[in-house]
């Protein structure tokens, strides 16, 4: 359904994203997994054209999306992203109707929508529809976040780190949510996180970034097989770590 095609971002001397290339099959979730300028949100910024390619190319469905009117792709891709970016002056069901809105949706159409939405991701709309975002907690507001994301019925979504800001309760909570919706509607999905964990969580295949290149992508269970280099190996053994720190912790205090 997507393939990227030695896309390529540059400023100025600083290549950001490097000659990626790389196919996402249809109901797939792809995790784009690295630290903190690895690429990762470039390169996902880039197939729905809030950031333009200096070179190479986003295919979706056959379709070089640089065909397209920025404004009607992003309207048929989801976008889900850490600061959710609800709009405090509008209430949460004006918030998910957004884009119907945009596309011509009578009221009663948006109103049906809307409900369908918020019972989708675990949200009551009879006690959510006309609260506004700042009454919501965190974990609330991502979810009508991603109720929003799915709003004009996208087969594709983005995910920008989108439950990084949460606490871990939250978090796992709205992980487990987000597969359940997702393999519901069968959702081609690209997902950003830095989160080892996360990724081995949500994700059918992981691609590792580092520095803008792709280095390694397979499945979670290929990928701890045998990881390609020292960088990936060192990601894939965080959770490892941190597993053994806490036991080193408990057995202290035991003793």
């Amino acid at each position: 359904m997507i393939a990227l095609q030695h896309l390529t971002k540059r400023y100025g001397d600083l290549v950001a994203v490097d000659d990626v290339s790389l196919q996402i099959g249809d109901g797939e979730l792809l995790v784009l997994l690295g630290g903190s300028g690895s690429g990762k949100t470039t390169t996902l910024k880039m197939i729905n054209r809030l950031i333009e390619p200096s070179a190479g190319s986003v295919l979706v469905d056959g379709r070089d999306v640089a065909e397209l009117a920025p404004h009607d792709l992003r309207r048929r891709i989801g976008y889900a992203f850490q600061q959710v970016g609800l709009f405090s002056h509008m209430t949460v069901a004006e918030n998910v109707a957004v884009t119907p809105a945009l596309l011509g949706w009578s009221a009663d159409e948006r109103y049906r929508r809307v409900d369908e939405l918020l019972e989708l991701v675990e949200l009551d709309p009879d006690e959510t529809r006309d609260r506004r975002p700042d009454q919501l907690s965190g974990g609330q507001q991502q979810r009508v976040g991603v109720a929003r994301a799915l709003a004009a019925s996208p087969r594709l979504m983005l995910l920008d780190e989108p439950f990084g800001a949460l606490d871990p309760l939250t978090r796992q909570r709205l992980q487990a949510s987000f597969i359940r919706i997702r393999r519901k509607l069968g959702l081609t999905a690209v997902f950003v996180t830095h989160d080892m964990v996360e990724a081995m969580v949500v994700a059918d295949r992981i691609a590792v970034m580092q520095a803008g290149r792709l280095v390694q992508i397979g499945t979670p269970g290929a990928l701890m097989k045998d990881p390609a280099d020292d960088y990936v190996r060192q990601l894939l053994d965080t959770p490892r770590r941190e597993a053994r720190l806490v036991e080193s912790i408990l057995g202290r205090e035991a003793t």
